[in-house]
Formats: structure tokens, sequence, C-alpha cells
């Protein structure tokens, strides 16, 4: 009786769509990356930061539990005020050029709806963050997508057509390969009455100088710019993304999101986003331990017989030799052996691996079991 009862509590049961709207019928939803729940996996599929939060992070949420635990019962602050001042102090804008909301994919699905028209084209890459699609889907945006270069890059001579907008993620995801902010001030002047969106995701990690287009809000009233606290901040857990636009924009945005959800961020997550921006030695020395950490992967996956697109972002992404099979048959083997990386078995990129940089020690995990594939 114990066994069937398992059985019965752990068997999915069957959905009935009867009672679901046509838009939920016909959407694909995003598939995040896999968060296994098993011991001693080196897990390197999802771009999560392998180093903890500034110390200061945890000591500011302690503060707010222990003095201010009875402010839990009120609201957060709705625009996040002194989150977005000391953002505006670290980004050299100003506040009214910011807005923060639940990680940048709420963000970003705030921008699709108040930004891309319905009845006109929205050009992206066709090999980019695989949300995007989800986000048109859902507002009804007709997205069109433009091929890559054989080199992965980004041609913006093919971006010379009518368009409601551009989304672009840069550095790219899923191959890491970075834009430069002279293409982008390209598009943005060749599109002046369209909204350019450079998704920001792991801009923190190029190495290449003055790689972010926020420089470029104040010249352009069409630019937006999106970043997240998940990456570079290592606050995955807290859910912190921004966006950086002139002050009509981020009014539109605004607007959007106290029709949706007034109170976005709690007060545990202003509180540590703050905490996190204070630390700024803290988070430029973490990142450069990645770049570094991200150097070594590269040069030690070459020597392996890998192919490895050049990476601005906390991952690579890498070709396996033809001496080891098919890459299926590889994402399945370091995952037999507890090592989990990200495999797209999708046009273009199924031969391609997108290992997320970790620690010293799990990335020489990952070498080691490579190896032994040779």
């Amino acid at each position: 009786m114990v066994d069937t009862l398992t059985s019965n509590a752990d068997a999915t049961p069957e959905i009935n769509t009867r009672l679901w709207s046509t838009l939920i019928r016909n959407l694909t939803p995003y598939t995040p990356g896999e968060q296994p729940k098993h011991d001693n996996l080196c897990k390197l599929n999802t771009n999560e930061n392998p180093f903890p939060p500034s110390p200061k992070v945890a000591e500011a949420i302690a503060q707010v539990l222990l003095n201010q635990a009875d402010h839990l019962k009120r609201y957060p602050a709705p625009e996040s005020d002194e989150l977005r001042a000391v953002m505006a102090q670290v980004y050299q804008v100003a506040p009214n050029q910011i807005f923060v909301g639940n990680g940048s994919d709420e963000v970003l699905a705030h921008i699709f709806a108040c930004f891309f028209v319905k009845d006109r084209s929205v050009l992206t890459p066709d090999i980019g963050y695989s949300f995007y699609p989800v986000y048109a889907d859902t507002f009804h945006v007709d997205l069109v997508t433009i091929a890559l270069k054989a080199d992965f890059s980004i041609d913006v001579d093919d971006y010379r057509r009518p368009c409601s907008g551009i989304i672009i993620a840069n550095p790219n995801a899923p191959t890491g390969v970075l834009l430069p902010l002279a293409d982008i001030e390209k598009l943005l002047q060749e599109h002046r009455n369209a909204v350019i969106v450079i998704d920001e995701a792991y801009i923190d990690f190029a190495d290449t100088p003055n790689a972010s287009a926020v420089s470029l809000i104040d010249k352009y009233d069409n630019l937006v710019v999106t970043q997240t606290f998940s990456k570079s901040r290592s606050l995955a857990g807290l859910r912190v993304g921004m966006a950086f636009a002139n002050h009509s924009l981020i009014e539109a945005l605004n607007r959007y999101k106290n029709s949706f959800n007034s109170y976005p961020l709690d007060r545990l997550a202003q509180a540590g986003a703050v905490a996190s921006l204070q630390d700024n030695d803290y988070f430029v020395a973490c990142n450069q331990k990645v770049i570094a950490l991200r150097h070594d992967v590269t040069q030690a996956l070459t020597q392996l017989g890998f192919t490895v697109l050049p990476s601005q972002a906390n991952f690579v992404f890498a070709k396996p030799p033809a001496s080891m099979g098919e890459t299926l048959q590889v994402f399945e083997k370091l995952r037999a052996q507890g090592v989990i990386v990200r495999h797209f078995n999708k046009p273009k990129i199924s031969s391609y691996l997108r290992i997320t940089i970790g620690t010293a020690e799990q990335n020489q995990r990952l070498l080691d079991t490579l190896t032994n594939l040779v």
C-alpha cells in the first residue's frame, strides 16, 4: 500500500487545457538551465558566478532582519529610491535614467510590452537569448531573426531594414561574442525612430575597455541598456535587474510596472543590492578572477582540440574535436561523470557546448574529465 501511494503521489497528473486562454495554449515557455539537486556535481551550466557575493550583502540583509524586521509588514519603496540613487553614482547617470525590476528578465518583458509595436517587426540575431521569442509570443511581437556571420559575429549592415525595434544580447548569449560600441552607435543612428535594446547581462566580464553602451544613453534617446546583478555581482538569488535609458523611456517602463506590479523589489533585495554596489573593490576583484580563469580555460580547451569562440562573458562556447565523438555524446559523458554543461539542440550551434567558468577546482575537474575522453 505504501508503494502504491508513493507511486500515485509522484505521478505527473494529466494536464487539462480546457480553461486555458489561446495565448497560453500556443505559448512555448523558456527552458532554464537545469538545476540539479545531487551532491558532488560540478555545475557549469547556468552561468552563475563561481564566487560568493560581497560579504557586505549578507551583513546588510542581516541588519534589515535584526533592526528593521518590523518593517517587513510594510511594502517596500516602490521605486527603489535608495538603490537607484546609489546606482546613479556608480554608473554616472541620473536616477530618473534608471529602472529596476525582478531580474533583467522581468525588465526585458516590460520592454517588449512598452516599446515593440504589435504589427511591426523587431530584429534580433538568429542565435541569441532564447527568452526573446517567448516574450515576442507573449506580447504578439513579430520577431525577425537576422543570421550571424560564419564567425558568429553581427554584421550591423544586415539590420538596414524597417523595424519597430532591435534587441541584441551583448556579449551574445550563448556565444559570448562582443559587438563593438561603434557598431551599436551605427544601429542607433540608422534607426532613430526605433528602440534599440542592448542586453548587457554579461558586460562586466568584458576585458575590452568601455564596452558598455550605458555611456550612450545621453546621446541617443532611442537606446535602452539592460543589466543584472545575477552574474557579475553573484546575486542570482536576489533577482535584481535594471534598465538605463533617457527619462522618457524610463517613465514608460514605470507606467507599465505600476500597471503590473507596483512593488517589484522587496526590502531585502534592495538592501543587498545597495551593499553590493558599495563594495566596488570586491566586485572588481571577482570579475578579474573570472576573466583570468576564462583565459586559462580557453587555452586548455584549445590544447585539447576544441574550437573556442572569443568570449567576453563568464562562459565559453566551445566545439569539441571530432576525436571525442558527437557533441551530444560529449555532453552526456560529462554529465555521467557529474560535470554539467549546457547543450543547445538547435541549428548552427548543436555542435557546441556552453561552459560556465567555475572556480579553478571546478574548471580542472572539467578539463580532467575531458582529457579522459580524448
